[in-house]
Formats: C-alpha cells, sequence, structure tokens
C-alpha cells in the first residue's frame, strides 16, 4: 500500500530505543530521511544509521529535559533538510524498580514527569514553530497503557503517559490545524498518540524473563502476547502517511493485544513460549 511518505523528513526521539529503532526501520522502508535523536547511547543511534540502507539521515543528540537542546535539535535537523514533516515523540523513561505512590520521592515523580512529559511538551512547542512557517506536520506522540489503565508501583509514568495520551495529545489536534490548515490538496495538520502495551525492548527485557509475570499481564489481553517493536512501529507509518490516515487526528490508538484492566484469560492458560 502507497503510504506517500517517500522523501518526507521524519524526526524520531529516542531512536536508538527498542520502539525508537523499530520505528526508524519502519519508516526507512517507507523512503523517508530521518533524523534520529538519541541522549546518551549515539554510538547505537549511529550503528543504527548505518543499518538503514542508503536512507539519507541525521544522527543529532539532545537532553530533551533542555529547552535551549531542544531548540538546538530542531535547528540541525531545517539545517539539514529544510523542515520535518513528521515528530515522532517517542523518547522517555521508565523507573525498573516497584515504588508505590505511597514511598516516592518527590525528586523521582520530578525527574520521571520531566522526561516523559515536559520533553514531550518541549518538542512538540519547537516543531509547531516549524509547522507554523511550513503550514503542514503532523505528530505522533507514543503514550502506553500505563496511561489508560494506570500501573501500580509506576504512578509517576502512569500519570506522564495519561497527560500526553489524553490532555495533551487532545489539545495538540486543535492547535495544529490552525497553524497547518486544510486546503483543497492539504489533509490540514494532524496529531495521534499511539499507546502501546507490554512490547518487546531493551527496556523490558529483565521484566520479560519472568513466565509468571508474562502470564499475569498476557491474561489481560484478548491476543495474549507481548507485542514486538514492529508492532508499534507499523501504526506510527500508518498515523504518519497524510494518504492513510488523513481524516484520522487526535486519537488514541492501543497496540496492546486487546488489552482490558482485567483477566480476560486464566495465567495458566497462557504459554509464556509462545508470548
Amino acid at each position: 500500500m502507497n503510504t506517500d511518505l517517500a522523501g518526507k523528513v521524519v524526526l524520531i526521539t529516542g531512536a536508538s530505543g527498542g520502539i525508537g529503532s523499530a520505528m526508524a526501520r519502519a519508516f526507512a522502508a517507507e523512503g523517508t530521511r530521518l533524523v534520529l535523536h538519541c541522549h546518551s547511547r549515539r554510538d547505537e543511534a549511529e550503528r543504527l544509521a548505518g543499518e538503514l540502507g542508503g536512507v539519507e539521515s541525521l544522527v543529532a543528540g539532545a537532553d530533551l529535559r533542555d529547552e535551549a537542546q531542544v531548540r538546538t535539535l530542531f535547528a540541525e535537523a531545517a539545517r539539514r533538510f529544510g523542515r520535518v514533516d513528521t515528530l515522532v515523540a517517542n523518547a522517555g523513561v521508565w523507573c525498573e524498580r516497584d515504588v508505590p505512590i505511597v514511598d516516592m520521592s518527590l525528586g523521582q515523580w520530578q525527574e520521571t514527569l520531566a522526561s516523559d512529559l515536559t520533553s514531550v511538551f518541549l518538542c512538540c512547542r519547537e516543531y509547531l514553530r516549524m509547522v507554523r512557517t511550513q503550514q503542514q506536520g503532523n505528530v505522533v506522540v507514543i503514550g502506553s497503557t500505563a496511561g489508560v489503565f494506570g500501573e501500580p508501583g509506576h504512578g509517576d509514568y502512569a500519570s506522564a503517559k495519561s497527560a500526553l495520551a489524553h490532555g495533551f495529545t487532545r489539545t495538540l489536534k486543535n492547535e495544529i490545524v490552525r497553524l497547518a490548515p486544510h486546503t483543497a490538496g492539504y489533509c490540514g495538520g494532524r496529531a495521534n498518540c499511539v499507546c502501546p502495551g507490554w512490547t518487546v525492548s531493551p527496556m523490558t527485557e529483565k521484566h520479560l524473563q519472568d513466565h509468571a509475570m508474562i502470564r499475569r499481564v498476557t491474561a489481560t489481553m484478548a491476543l495474549p502476547q507481548i507485542a514486538r517493536g514492529e508492532d508499534v512501529a507499523n501504526a506510527a507509518v500508518y498515523l504518519a502517511s497524510d494518504r492513510l490516515a488523513r481524516h484520522v487526528t487526535g486519537q488514541i490508538m492501543m497496540v496492546a493485544g486487546g488489552m482490558e484492566g482485567r483477566w480476560l484469560w486464566r495465567p495458566e492458560e497462557v504459554d509464556p513460549s509462545i508470548a
């Protein structure tokens, strides 16, 4: 199916991570040009760029919690490519330790919100300033099912992702179209959110070695299996395409196997070896 993404410029934050790298490969397969953002793992981002088979790409480092560095990131992209057609706001953190709210430090709370919410605000604000000039553009925000159902022991992460999926994306979709208005030949600026559930990635690798945990989480899914990065990437490609998703904006797309906040299977019914 033709996505019409060939030649478009896509900026992916957190491109060196598991989901980020899967999205980079998926967009590269569509013939896009890529800005691969990284923070501390530049070597991995450079290696990824080298694996993309001749796709024109720029590796750019930035601490997305820092306003000046975010501004520099988008300036670098503009100097190299002249524009950015899609921003994929993917970068974020998830504390591996379970820390209930009653025991959570203010420092952890503030750090998570800075990394998972404020960073997206800063990136989107800078991108919207580009959109205002080029009068085209769309945003794909990567949220989480934690922001839909909550997640015990990770109230900071769940709160940040909920804010992104609900208040932020749905405000953004009303504002971006004012800067990139609908015309006879253009669908208008769009903003959507993808909320993955448990997904195979370096961030979750340790937890996914626990078969009892896999049984517990997949028992909440109609399709009792852990997502792969490619599942999330395919959703992002669809939403980035003005051809395929021309009338889709302000939506929360869950990529989580039909997850609900309850068991759909008894855990013993799930085979973790194929999940």
